[in-house]
């Protein structure tokens, strides 16, 4: 069942938030995690940091149509068909945002150890201002953002398992964002990022 339900907006200088706190039921919500955690082959991608090469903290998994290739960090992912999970999930997110996608970076956070780091989803592949949805199930993880000329100027939010966030405008160019790490223990978040990768770029 498709909740929606309310939707906040946040204007951010340069860019747009918009979060469905309860966009999938909770039930509903654990049941994906369930299904995406058993049907998806996660893979630990590695990046080389100052001339090491490292795991980086989190399980991840690139799905999208064909010819949607993307990277990032010097990290190349293996393109995957979409699952029945995926396409479904893929349609109603497009349904409620107005906006097409034609891929999905899946990420796993394990525990409390596993984030992401400070960063901004302005690849090339992504075109001029991408539009990037976030869905969340299982856990949840505080989202931060910065303005990339003033790291004092924040913006938190608490995603919980069932949520979508909606990330609009030039966002990716002014402001970054992260998941870091908790400092108590905490289950499992998977993450998935809905975002449309210009072809030939």
């Amino acid at each position: 069942m498709l909740l929606a339900g309310a939707r906040e907006v946040i204007e951010l200088q340069g860019g747009t938030l918009q979060l469905w706190s309860r966009f999938l039921g909770q039930g509903e919500a654990a049941d994906y995690l369930a299904r995406l955690r058993a049907e998806i082959p996660w893979h630990q991608s590695r990046i080389r940091i100052a001339g090491r090469e490292i795991p980086i903290p989190r399980l991840n998994a690139w799905y999208g149509d064909l010819g949607a290739d993307y990277g990032y960090s010097g990290i190349r992912l293996a393109t995957q068909g979409w699952t029945a999970s995926l396409a479904g999930l893929k349609q109603r997110v497009e349904a409620v945002c107005g906006e097409g996608f034609n891929s999905a970076l899946a990420n796993l956070y394990r525990d409390h150890r596993d984030s992401v780091d400070w960063h901004s989803d302005d690849e090339p592949e992504l075109g001029l201002n991408p539009v990037v949805a976030s869905l969340s199930l299982g856990e949840t993880r505080r989202f931060e953002l910065r303005r990339v000329d003033d790291h004092r100027q924040r913006c938190v939010l608490e995603l919980p398992g069932g949520s979508l966030l909606l990330m609009t405008g030039a966002l990716q160019h002014q402001w970054q964002h992260r998941v870091g790490k908790e400092r108590l223990p905490c289950g499992e978040r998977i993450n998935l990022t809905f975002r449309t990768v210009v072809t030939g770029a």
